[in-house]
This record gives structure tokens, C-alpha cells and sequence, in this order.
């Protein structure tokens, strides 16, 4: 294993909680299938979509952003455009976030460098849920596990 799929790993096995940022209510989006994915891998997944603030989405409360969840967020996943990450990593670093991934499309290097100047593992272009099956993660290594 390389020293980035070992980045990946670990940030997925670390992580129990995860907002994800641009959630969304359409089952045909990205953002709905992962959430579900994530949540299947035992990963509490927290929506954050001001348009859908205060409904439920796959069981869960969707929130407006990041500081009103008001609870620890281990992984913040970024459903967003790429020139848009930046105010997404400024709420994850004062909410206390361990982790930004961006997914697959979203790259924004000035707001990466941002986030791990201030102690944030970045991740970038990538999916958990391609990710967690390519590198063998189960149950046990993911959210559920210890």
C-alpha cells in the first residue's frame, strides 16, 4: 500500500461521524448515494444543505452548515464546486473537523493548503465509496468498527 492509500485508510478507518456538505434529497445524486453507501459501512452521516435545513434525510437531520450541527464531526465530505470548498474548509477547521474529503471532481489546492496548515487531513478527487471497497475496508475498519 502507498503512502496515499495509507492516508485513506487510516482517515477512513479514524473516522465515525461525517458531514456531508451538499447533501441532497434527489436519489439519482451522488451525494444521496454515498450518504447511503456510508451509512451501510456503519458511518453516522450528518446532511448539511441549507435548502433542506430541518428535514430529514435518509433518518437523519439535515442542518444549514457545519457550526449548526453542534455536535463532533470526525470527516466532512464536500459535494460542492470546486471554487466553493473554500468556505467549507474555513467551517470545518472552527468546527474542530479531523479530515475534508473532496470528491471526485473537486480539486481546490489553495483551500487544501489552508486546511492542512491548520491541521486538517485533506483528501482530494477521490470517493469513499470507491475508495473503501478498492483498499478492502470492512464493517470492522470503517465507521462501525473501533
Amino acid at each position: 500500500m502507498n503512502a496515499v492509500d495509507k492516508l485513506i485508510a487510516a482517515t477512513l478507518r479514524s473516522a465515525k461521524t461525517i458531514a456531508v456538505v451538499g447533501a441532497s434529497d434527489k436519489t439519482h445524486r451522488a451525494s444521496h448515494g454515498v450518504m447511503r453507501f456510508l451509512q451501510s459501512c456503519g458511518y453516522r452521516c450528518i446532511p448539511v444543505n441549507p435548502k433542506l435545513a430541518g428535514q430529514k434525510l435518509l433518518g437523519e437531520t439535515v442542518y444549514p452548515d457545519l457550526a449548526s450541527i453542534g455536535q463532533p464531526v470526525d470527516m466532512v465530505d464536500v459535494f460542492r464546486k470546486s471554487d466553493h470548498v473554500g468556505p467549507v474548509i474555513d467551517e470545518a477547521i472552527a468546527i474542530g473537523a479531523k479530515a475534508v474529503w473532496m470528491q471526485l471532481g473537486v480539486v481546490n489546492a489553495e483551500a487544501a493548503e489552508r486546511g492542512c496548515a491548520a491541521g486538517l487531513t485533506v483528501i482530494m478527487d477521490r470517493c469513499p465509496a470507491i475508495e473503501i471497497p478498492r483498499l478492502g475496508l470492512n464493517k470492522s475498519q470503517t465507521g462501525s468498527g473501533s
